[in-house]
């Protein structure tokens, strides 16, 4: 019987451990604390792709496939409001970009949080991609993505140049997809 206390005391330490920590003490080891999902409409309403934000320890995971588009690159970016108007899609505003950075990785003063890689889109009309938006936050810190006005994640005809302030001449907006709270 002297050792039953010994047995309860790590169920109890495990049972105390904070949500955010399991109980070997990794921080961000659990599952993502927020994650999105949202469908890439054309302007005729045809399901282009799906998008699913992550919000990890590091940042923000982005991953989104697209489907039926012709072989080659497409630019894909995070934008400012979540709505989705065609034909044009000017209804999602700008890339988020709080910081107010030029656009493009290869931008020495860029670069926007909103910015991606490309989509490679194969013969058989399919591509994706997986990518970490480094600190950007879904929800809470100083300037989270899904604000007042929700965002969008918007697919470009072109693809983008990584260095062209404010789009990397991306082309016309051919998709869009809101990306909002759970209501």
């Amino acid at each position: 019987m002297r050792c039953l206390p010994l047995l309860i005391l790590p169920a109890i330490l495990v049972a105390c451990t904070p949500a955010n920590q399991t109980s070997m003490g990794r921080i961000g080891a659990g599952p993502p604390a927020y994650i999105l999902n949202a469908d890439i409409l054309a302007a005729n309403g045809a399901r282009l792709g799906s998008a699913t934000l992550s919000q990890e320890a590091e940042g923000t995971r982005v991953e989104a496939s697209v489907a039926g588009l012709s072989a080659g690159e497409y630019a894909i970016h995070l934008h400012a409001i979540g709505i989705c108007e065609g034909p044009a899609f000017a209804s999602a505003g700008g890339h988020f970009n709080p910081a107010m950075k030029a656009h493009g990785s290869m931008n020495p003063a860029g670069e926007h949080q909103g910015d991606l890689p490309n989509i490679a889109v194969g013969a058989d009309g399919r591509g994706s991609i997986s990518a970490v938006r480094p600190g950007l936050k879904l929800v809470g810190g100083d300037a989270p993505l899904l604000d007042a006005d929700n965002a969008a994640i918007v697919l470009h005809a072109a693809p983008d140049d990584y260095r062209t302030d404010p789009a990397g001449n991306a082309g016309a907006r051919i998709g869009c997809g809101v990306l909002a709270r759970p209501q």
